[in-house]
């Protein structure tokens, strides 16, 4: 039996969040270094950037259980745009505007993406096309789409 179209694709959300930490981990991990050496801003842009590959990966195996292909990876980082106008007017916004700490910034724009980018992700990486249900598609197989998180 096939979900509707309009179900919130739970275990996806769940996979993503998960994903999401890594991802922050790995981000922050650059971040806090090059923090030392460059302005809050440049620092976090090269972090953002060093994390986006090993999120293409996660996002596509982990979260969406989908191949990932040179298409998509072409793609990923488009999406990442939305991602990264978010958490940009939000990092310049807590540090500039209210006075954050811009070493924790960064963390707190993160999180206020985390809606927004998964919706964006998901269009990308697992977009809804008449290939869903075609046969020999793993990445658009209703089995494959609601498995155990």
């Amino acid at each position: 039996m096939r979900r509707p179209a309009t179900a919130v694709p739970w275990g996806q959300v769940v996979r993503f969040t998960v994903v999401g930490g890594v991802n922050t981990v790995t981000f922050y991990a650059c971040y806090l270094p090059l923090h030392r050496l460059l302005p809050y801003f440049a620092a976090y842009t090269v972090g953002f950037a060093l994390s986006l590959v090993g999120s293409f990966f996660l996002n596509t195996y982990f979260t969406y259980r989908t191949r990932p292909t040179w298409k998509k990876f072409l793609l990923f980082p488009l999406t990442q745009v939305t991602n990264y106008a978010v958490q940009s007017a939000g990092l310049v916004a807590l540090v500039s505007w209210l006075g954050m700490n811009s070493v924790a910034a960064p963390l707190a724009a993160a999180l206020l993406a985390l809606p927004v980018t998964f919706v964006v992700s998901r269009r990308i990486l697992r977009p809804p096309t008449r290939r869903d249900s075609a046969p020999g598609q793993p990445e658009s197989s209703p089995a494959r789409s609601g498995g155990p998180v």
